[in-house]
């Protein structure tokens, strides 16, 4: 039976989301496979509405496209929106986890050290002051051993600097980063306690753009992902 009120259907809505984009993603659901809005249906035991509305998120998604007389056909991995929050965590949690990270981690390297140079030129004086009392926060929670909320203030630090970089490209990545850093501790990928180098260098970046030097956040920011990209180096040669 299905729900058809209050958060009943929001989560029966999120859950054959889920399990479709995570399907889609991981390749069980492969290109050409084709879709209807009845096995959905009767597969998950909701509602039309639930179910044309799921098609449509994973079509704006480009997932799936839906055609008169054809059907909801799975598209190839190269239509898809690889950069929306949703798909980015269904590949993380799937067997294609080691080259998501990748492809994340250089996209970062390529993005954050610039980002961090322009928050350095362009930040407000309220935001320097924040993301210097951010990374002394995460010194605090990281050398306590407080995962979750040390992960927290992570995320809040490198959105900090992509949204006060004034840049709206590197804005618009914040939920791409944010979604990788969680993911990390998440799939068990952090270690139980930042690294001091991770920590130090969390604060070279704060204090080079509290003081207003671009080359010196930049570089910081650079030595920060590169620990990041040493630390996944073992996963990407398996």
């Amino acid at each position: 039976m299905s729900v058809e009120s209050g958060t009943g259907v929001e989560v029966l809505h999120s859950t054959v989301l889920d399990t479709i984009g995570s399907e889609i993603t991981s390749g069980e659901l492969a290109c050409g496979d084709v879709l209807t809005l009845d096995r959905i249906q009767h597969r998950f035991g909701v509602s039309r509405t639930v179910a044309r509305e799921t098609m449509r998120i994973l079509e704006s998604m480009g997932l799936v496209r839906s055609r008169r007389r054809v059907g909801i056909t799975v598209q190839p991995q190269s239509s898809w929106n690889v950069f929306d929050p949703r798909v980015i965590w269904w590949r993380l949690s799937g067997p294609g986890r080691d080259e998501q990270l990748r492809s994340l981690t250089e996209l970062r390297i390529a993005v954050e050290p610039l980002a961090a140079a322009a928050s350095a030129r362009s930040a407000s004086a309220t935001e320097r002051a924040e993301i210097v009392d951010i990374a002394a926060d995460m010194r605090a929670l990281g050398e306590a051993g407080k995962l979750d909320q040390f992960m927290e203030y992570d995320v809040a630090f490198h959105t900090l600097l992509l949204r006060a970089s004034g840049n709206e490209m590197f804005g618009a990545l914040s939920d791409v980063v944010a979604v990788v850093l969680r993911g990390r501790t998440q799939l068990g990928l952090m270690p139980h306690q930042p690294v001091p180098e991770a920590l130090d260098l969390h604060e070279r970046v704060a204090a080079s753009v509290a003081r207003g030097m671009p080359d010196d956040a930049e570089a910081a920011m650079a030595d920060l992902l590169a620990e990041v990209r040493d630390a996944m180096l073992p996963l990407w040669r398996r």
